[in-house]
């Protein structure tokens, strides 16, 4: 796989309380993708920036809601995620990053 190709995947982390919470029961990271991210490229790009082993990766595809704002609908964009799972040991601190 092309580095700079992998450098480009991973849009950014998603830091809420449920991703929060998988993190912490589950060992897991979520992430959002580029839409046509694969499993092996998320996993080769978690490897490669984070320097972490990565046991597995599940994708999903959030449709966008539709919302009304006063008498104008709109819509939002459709979003990419991957939750990766950890090997027991590793972890990833955003924290720390620069």
């Amino acid at each position: 796989m092309d580095n700079g190709r992998l450098y480009n995947v991973i849009m950014a982390p998603i830091v809420s309380e449920k991703s929060t919470m998988l993190g912490e029961k589950h060992n897991q990271i979520a992430f959002r993708v580029r839409p046509d991210a694969t499993r092996q490229e998320v996993k080769a790009a978690v490897e490669l920036l984070f320097k972490v082993q990565v046991d597995g990766v599940q994708i999903l595809n959030q449709k966008g809601k539709q919302k009304r704002f006063g008498r104008f609908e709109g819509k939002r964009s459709n979003v990419r995620k991957a939750y990766v799972s950890l090997k027991a040991g590793q972890e990833i601190n955003f924290a720390e990053m620069k």
